[in-house]
């Protein structure tokens, strides 16, 4: 399977590359900024946010900015890339039905797409880094298994929430619901030791936890994280990516019945 996949993505990577231009290119269409959005909106959400709680909630958080933008960033590269690839099948319809492609391909184009608009972000997040004194390691390198793991985990929600669209079309208006209840299950902007030690628990079990705790110690202490930060990352990640292939599979041969 992972052999016919590679196979799969290197007889198509010419489509895969103008599907993730096209995205990316439909995103800032008519744009005057055009693509420093990618780099001014994870910066203006992180000065509202930073005014708001270091204003009104006071957190003793040292390098608050930071601390809220690294949350802020990751968070929004798995909200705006399963978003996106939620609707792809369904908007790529007129092309499923006309021309044979491996159907697994419109959701992995999503979520490159927003992957490069990620980037950018991560320039963002470095500039503010760099703005306020803190220091560079060689520790920062831990933050591509971090990356890599965040990606396929991103892959699996996409591939299965690309899946059930097709079926129950209600999938969009329940998952932006479930986007808003997990953001504020997620320390982004505020500290988890203000959390109650059942809710300490829950948030064991928050994937995005983990992504955004890996990566903020690598940053905020500029140490490598330990083997058990390391193992959760991987797990979940491995867990949503093969579920997400399993019902991708499974009922991508429906697809051209409901669409």
């Amino acid at each position: 399977m992972k052999i016919k996949a590679i196979h799969l993505l290197s007889k198509y990577n010419f489509l895969l590359a103008q599907l993730v231009q096209r995205d990316f290119k439909t995103r800032y269409r008519r744009s005057i900024l055009g693509i420093l959005w990618s780099l001014l909106n994870p910066l203006l959400i992180m000065v509202v946010q930073y005014l708001v709680f270091s204003t009104l909630f006071r957190f003793d958080i040292p390098n608050y900015s930071v601390y809220l933008l690294s949350g802020i960033v990751i968070f929004n590269y798995m909200t705006e890339a399963t978003s996106q690839s939620m609707t792809c099948i369904i908007q790529n319809a007129s092309l499923i039905n006309k021309v044979y492609v491996p159907k697994f391909i419109y959701p992995f184009s999503r979520v490159l797409s927003s992957g490069v608009n990620f980037l950018f972000s991560l320039l963002a997040l470095y500039l503010v880094i760099i703005a306020t004194g803190m220091s560079i390691t060689y520790s920062h390198i831990a933050m591509l298994f971090a990356i890599a793991c965040l990606f396929l985990f991103i892959c699996g929600i996409s591939f299965m929430l690309s899946s059930i669209m097709v079926f129950f079309r209600d999938t969009q208006f329940l998952y932006s619901i479930i986007i808003t209840i997990w953001t504020y299950l997620t320390p982004i902007f505020y500290p988890e030791s203000i959390l109650p030690k059942y809710m300490l628990y829950i948030l064991k079990f928050n994937p995005m936890y983990h992504f955004i705790r890996f990566i903020r110690f690598i940053i905020l202490s500029g140490g490598i994280p330990d083997l058990k930060a390391w193992v959760f990352c991987l797990l979940f990640a491995l867990v949503s990516f093969v579920l997400g292939v399993l019902v991708f599979n499974k009922t991508q041969e429906k697809f051209i019945l409901y669409l």
